[in-house]
């Protein structure tokens, strides 16, 4: 019981916001000194040192014991242990499927399907529908995000428009799916039925979907036209290096089957990666002999857990064709751990409860109530580190509001998806922030601009509430 007030004591505003403060001006210096260095370990002594302030401020000020903190991290790691592990088979299965030729497979035929007019809206339609039979964003950049990221670039895109299309239809197929964990999650805490709140949903997602896909039209008719002389050079580049073969498709195919029968996303993630081996054994054995001196299981071995460089006859497609395997994706796996222990230590220390109080108190009437919802979980986006987290506390701290109100539930399971999932992304020290710029290659702000629908939504579900449409009245219980 005891443990329980400390973990519940709430401290100051200007105190709860010092280590925030602190965290944000240090990564401003360190990313300015270290610049594309920053992530390979700075950025950890940072949020660490944050960590820290954390703990000192919740001992001294809060009289927090020290285990509840050492509780709460061990709490908050233990939560996403598994999304780690598939970040490690991420980097697995993306050597594989490019050294297997799965990837440049699609990216040849791409060239020749996708018009580059109608590349950008493409390219968020097809990552929707991905994520939309997934459940999974993550999943959805990994695979057919990759392969589109190739195209974009071969097309003479800038990677931030690229990555800015597959973010957005990937987060708005795993925000409507009955199948994506977030979904889920958010209406179950919110105690809604789930395709009650999927619904809901779409009064605030499809507007912000349209308007995003308009954009990308617009800015795909705008896009200066590559010459088809380089998109030839591309594919003979590709055909020159890799078996290009159709039998490539069934790897793709026997992944989308798997997920259809909701097997696990470890099994998955395994079981994908095994047949990308398989098949770069099978069409590919000759581009395996040059990574390691003709020693196919060597060669095997490295393109699962370590960095591989394929030579080919362009040296943009050179780039694009690296992989990185497991060993890519650790630091990734380190900065997720740190951002956890500050997350863990700001809810630990009292800090989450006295920002998240804050907004909570502005929530009156119908559209303050979302209003506050919506930045409560911006804010929990960048404090806790965590999309699973912010959806928690976001729907703890406002339930008994939306009730206080007399605001229907699903109303709160709508704003905090609107807000906590879509921006997780946004977040460079959120875990789907590291996540989705170490798969891309693109840094977190170089793609934020241009992440449409993940901006657009957040001020979507704060507009339909001022307006108040689908929005009743319930009585206060």
């Amino acid at each position: 019981m005891k443990e329980k007030l400390e973990r519940n004591k709430i401290l100051p505003l200007w105190l709860a916001l010092t280590p925030l403060v602190l965290l944000m001006a240090l990564l401003v210096f360190t990313v300015r000194a270290f610049g594309d260095e920053s992530l390979g370990g700075p950025s950890q002594i940072v949020m660490l040192a944050a960590s820290s302030v954390c703990c000192m401020i919740g001992i001294w000020v809060g009289k927090v014991r020290w285990h509840v903190f050492e509780n709460q991290i061990a709490k908050s790691i233990s939560q996403v242990s598994s999304a780690m592990i598939i970040l490690l088979f991420i980097g697995a299965l993306g050597g594989a499927w490019m050294v297997s030729g799965v990837v440049p497979m699609l990216i040849y035929y791409g060239l020749d399907i996708i018009h580059p007019s109608v590349f950008l809206v493409s390219t968020c339609v097809i990552s929707a529908v991905v994520s939309v039979m997934t459940g999974s964003s993550w999943t959805t950049i990994a695979t057919i995000g990759v392969a589109l990221m190739g195209i974009g670039k071969a097309q003479g895109f800038e990677e931030g428009w690229i990555a800015g299309a597959i973010i957005s239809g990937a987060y708005f197929g795993d925000k409507i799916s009955p199948l994506s964990d977030t979904t889920v999650l958010a209406s179950s805490v919110c105690r809604v039925n789930l395709f009650a709140h999927i619904r809901y949903m779409m009064i605030t997602t499809i507007p912000s979907f349209l308007i995003t896909l308009l954009v990308f039209l617009v800015a795909g008719f705008s896009h200066t036209a590559v010459d088809n002389g380089h998109l030839a050079v591309c594919q003979e580049a590709i055909a020159g290096r890799f078996n290009i073969s159709v039998w490539l498709v069934l790897v793709p195919v026997a992944t989308a089957l798997m997920i259809a029968k909701r097997l696990p996303a470890l099994v998955t993630m395994f079981a994908s990666t095994l047949l990308g081996v398989v098949f770069a054994l099978m069409f590919q054995a000759d581009v395996l002999a040059t990574i390691d001196d003709g020693d196919l299981f060597r060669g095997a071995m490295r393109v699962v857990y370590g960095s591989t460089s394929i030579q080919t006859s362009n040296p943009m497609l050179n780039q694009l064709v690296a992989t990185r395997g497991m060993e890519g994706m650790l630091p990734t796996v380190w900065l997720i751990l740190c951002a956890l222990c500050f997350g863990a230590t700001m809810t630990a220390g009292g800090m989450t409860a006295g920002i998240t109080r804050l907004f909570a108190s502005f929530a009156r009437g119908r559209t303050s109530t979302v209003a506050s919802t919506v930045t409560t979980g911006l804010v929990l986006n960048n404090t806790v580190a965590d999309q699973y987290m912010g959806i928690l506390l976001s729907c703890n701290v406002f339930r008994e509001i939306y009730d206080k109100n007399g605001l229907e539930p699903r109303l709160l399971s709508r704003a905090t998806e609107d807000s906590v999932t879509v921006t997780s992304v946004l977040v460079p020290w959120n875990t789907c922030g590291m996540a989705q710029s170490s798969v891309l290659g693109v840094a977190t702000f170089t793609y934020l601009p241009y992440c449409f629908f993940n901006i657009i939504s957040p001020l979507m579900s704060i507009v339909v509430a001022a307006i108040g449409y689908k929005i009743k009245r319930v009585e206060n219980k």
